[in-house]
């Protein structure tokens, strides 16, 4: 039996992904359905600095899905250095520094909730995706250990931890798209998946117009962003119409579970 649908808002979700775009292709059905619930809702996007022309891109697409502002660490981006200047790349800087700036937004956010990168670092494994990925991996668990930077707040256990995937089977027109324009395809096997959530309705045009914001990138023939909006819309919204979760790690204990919470 399918356990029934808890009352009342779904819960509290952070989101914490490596460039602006990421958090709208692949949570951005998520985030729509559980800011309209009323849950609160907000996303970490640890590369490009906040006067990036990227910057105001991010913010009209979280405003799209009701994620609040943005929250960028500033990190240049492994193959865009322009991307915050003076700065080091994402993958060159210490990690205990990364994390302990995710540890200071899932302590401000306070989320029962935190969905980030697959350890590929998604389809084409971005260093930038691996990176975050293994930063807020650590950061889950830190963050509610009291001894752990008590600077940058109040301890807080998140309960559950999500990473954003693709199963084999669920990749389908993705890998021809992108090996066309030499990008590889790396997805999981179907077991891995624990919860795949169908976005359709008003959340798919929520996480359209999302994706859709940031403009510099769908403009761009070799981004995923840019070969979506190139694609009809039907082919369009099979590929972005369901979205995949791994369930990586438990923290704090809560009724019910993130599981059954995340896929509504």
């Amino acid at each position: 039996m399918t356990p029934s649908r808890p009352a009342g808002p779904r819960p509290s979700l952070l989101g914490v992904f490596a460039h602006p775009d990421d958090e709208s292709l692949l949570a951005g059905g998520v985030l729509a359905q559980h800011a309209a619930s009323g849950a609160a809702t907000a996303v970490v996007t640890t590369t490009w600095s906040p006067d990036s022309h990227r910057a105001p891109e991010l913010a009209e697409a979280l405003a799209v899905l009701g994620a609040g502002d943005p929250r960028l660490l500033g990190f240049a981006d492994a193959r865009v250095p322009d991307s915050a200047p003076g700065r080091p790349r994402l993958c060159d800087a210490p990690i205990e520094e990364v994390v302990g700036l995710i540890v200071g937004h899932v302590r401000a956010v306070r989320p029962r909730i935190v969905v980030t990168h697959d350890a590929y670092g998604q389809l084409t494994g971005h260093p930038d995706h691996v990176r975050t990925h293994q930063a807020t991996v650590l950061a889950f668990h830190a963050a509610g250990l009291e001894h752990f930077r008590p600077d940058t707040g109040e301890p807080w256990r998140p309960e559950v931890l999500y990473a954003a995937t693709h199963p084999h089977s669920g990749v389908g027109e993705l890998t021809a798209l992108l090996e066309r324009v030499g990008k590889k395809v790396l997805s999981v096997p179907d077991e891995y998946v624990t919860s795949t959530v169908d976005v359709t309705g008003r959340s798919l045009e929520r996480k359209w117009a999302a994706i859709l914001s940031h403009r510099s990138e769908a403009a761009r023939e070799r981004s995923l962003p840019g070969i979506l909006a190139r694609l009809p819309a039907r082919v369009r919204e099979s590929i972005i119409a369901t979205e995949y979760f791994t369930r990586l790690g438990t923290g704090a204990a809560g009724p019910g579970g993130g599981l059954r919470e995340l896929a509504v």
